[in-house]
């Protein structure tokens, strides 16, 4: 039976060893990376649809583009990283936010849909894509 070694590079194998040592600090800034390209393109896509096709004269405060941001990044039970886009709660007049920008994206009674999240995530996937393989690449340069 025929037998085969190979051997790696001991610089390859060491930027491997580092790279698993400090995933757990890398992995959130990849992750901020292409978070904020999708939280660039959900605050564009919003400022276009608040107050746009309206009958009456727009009522918004700017209270919802306020409350956009994004979270921290958390590791779930499962040891997977999540960071959501998402508003920050209370809104001063008693609504939440949530619900305000549900109504926008998906109408209601007399209101037309405006999306503007389905949209953003669309035309924002490939570029988040390419800024955390990026922010990866940047990482793994500097072990």
């Amino acid at each position: 039976m025929a037998k085969i070694t190979i051997n790696m590079p001991d610089d390859f194998l060491l930027k491997i060893s580092a790279l698993a040592e400090k995933s757990d600090e890398i992995i959130p800034r990849v992750l901020k990376a292409g978070g904020n390209v999708v939280l660039e393109k959900v605050k564009s896509n919003l400022s276009a649809v608040i107050g746009s096709e309206t009958k009456l004269k727009s009522r918004s405060t700017g209270e919802l583009e306020e409350a956009l941001g994004v979270s921290p990044v958390k590791k779930d039970s499962y040891g997977n990283y999540n960071l959501k886009i998402g508003f920050s709660e209370p809104r001063s007049g008693g609504e939440s936010n949530a619900k305000i920008a549900n109504i926008l994206e998906y109408g209601k009674s007399g209101q037309l849909p405006k999306p503007f999240l389905k949209p953003a995530k669309a035309k924002s996937r490939k570029a988040c894509i390419e800024a955390m393989k990026n922010k990866l690449e940047s990482e793994i340069d500097s072990l």
